[in-house]
């Protein structure tokens, strides 16, 4: 790592503003302790807002606001690595914000990252042929019934062909690398289930509201899933 890269990632790694020491500091860049002490005092000697001392911990003051888009070329990378998956995978609209976001990050990088950006953006594909658009459609209503809170009801088709309608409380969604699925409470069934996104032939998002702001819903559907599998 670069040490310019090395400074920006203890400067997020101090922005909550809690105190950590040079040793932990050290441990997750995989360098020494005393590289970390160096780095600091070169921070602080720059501007940057950062209290403490050696042998007890460092912290950012809070309000300091870290710069914008001060990204390495592998994270950049990252990112559009990210972006084509979420293309490929991902809804429609998701696909399209996932595009929207990368050409803002592009529109003011400096020339050289943009061109690195450009390249790996020809270089790294993400096929959608497994997962046509229209199977991934209603994730979107999924999505929004997940932000705000609201029920959805769902035309279910099961693996066997049988069908059914459902009321779901949708928790979130997993994706397993050939399909999504989705988990959430089923007020037919009066427990949590999975539901593979492919198989809803329609959905709805209903007026009706469950309450899931802390994720406390989502928590126990993890735990009951690691139990045992759990159909729809």
């Amino acid at each position: 790592m670069r040490p310019a890269d090395r400074l920006f990632q203890i400067i997020l790694l101090l922005r909550h503003g809690r105190v950590v020491t040079a040793a932990t500091l050290a441990e997750m860049l995989e360098v020494s302790e005393r590289t970390i002490y160096r780095d600091i005092a070169d921070l602080v000697k720059s501007g940057a807002p950062i209290d403490g001392e050696a042998g007890v911990g460092y912290r950012l003051r809070r309000g300091y606001q870290v710069p914008p888009l001060m990204f390495t070329g592998d994270e950049l990378e990252a990112l559009v690595v990210g972006a084509k998956l979420v293309q490929a995978w991902a809804d429609p609209a998701l696909g399209k914000a996932a595009e929207q976001a990368m050409a803002r990050i592009e529109a003011v990088l400096p020339r050289a990252l943009e061109q690195r950006v450009s390249a790996s953006g020809r270089r790294f594909l993400a096929l959608d042929c497994l997962q046509p658009a229209p199977l991934r459609e209603p994730m979107a209503l999924l999505r929004d019934g997940m932000e705000s809170g609201r029920k959805v009801r769902v035309g279910y088709r099961r693996g066997d062909g049988e069908s059914s309608q459902r009321t779901l409380w949708p928790l979130g969604l997993v994706f397993w690398g050939h399909c999504w699925t989705l988990g959430a409470w089923c007020e037919l069934r009066q427990a949590f289930r999975t539901f593979r996104v492919d198989r809803i032939k329609s959905a709805e998002v209903l007026a009706e509201t469950f309450d899931d702001r802390h994720g406390h819903l989502w928590r126990d559907y993890l735990a009951k899933a690691r139990e045992a599998e759990v159909t729809g």
